[in-house]
């Protein structure tokens, strides 16, 4: 079973950077390759988690960055390391740091736990270094950032991050890949 599991990541992987290999090709500009580079950049930060979803905007030189981030330095993190990118001109830095409070800590503990426990394999989704689900709790607001592979996932998503206790609403951002337009 876990071998099938390997085989099944390691050949959705493959195919993944074939299909951005030929996109890159075939769009060609340099647009496309500085968001390449941002993109690459931000998931390369040593303290982003997730609890923290980095957004960006690239339009010409100048790079948008917005979100919110858990982790203390992301933020500037991610600024100092878009800001050494070649064609990069300037940063525009819209990120938000989230309150330190013991409360929506609480939220994220037992988000990631119902998941571990009772979401199946949405466990897969919140494995490092790049998680598919961001997780943001602010003020007992949880909002789902990112990506899943079906309707089935986002809506289990929904349900177990409803069911934490102290949580106020849920906000499911999440995108779902087989939907998507292409």
């Amino acid at each position: 079973m876990k071998y099938i599991r390997n085989a099944l990541v390691l050949s959705f992987a493959f195919l993944t950077v074939f299909a951005v290999g030929a996109n890159a090709q075939t769009v060609g500009n340099s647009q496309r390759s500085i968001e390449d580079k941002v993109f690459k950049k931000i998931i390369g930060l040593p303290y982003y988690g997730v609890f923290d979803n980095i957004k960006f905007q690239v339009n010409g030189g100048t790079v948008t960055l917005y979100g919110k981030v858990y982790s203390l330095g992301v933020k500037k993190s991610a600024e100092r390391a878009v800001k050494n990118i070649e064609g990069v001109s300037e940063v525009v830095n819209n990120i938000e740091n989230l309150p330190p409070s013991s409360f929506d800590n609480q939220i994220r503990v037992q988000i990631v736990r119902e998941f571990a426990r009772n979401g199946g394999n949405l466990y897969r989704y919140l494995q490092e270094p790049n998680p598919s689900i961001r997780i943001i709790v602010e003020n007992g607001q949880v909002s789902l950032e990112g990506y899943v592979a079906n309707r089935g996932d986002f809506n289990l998503a929904n349900i177990l991050a409803n069911s934490v206790p102290n949580v106020f609403g849920v906000t499911n951002n999440l995108v779902i890949e087989k939907e998507m337009i292409r």
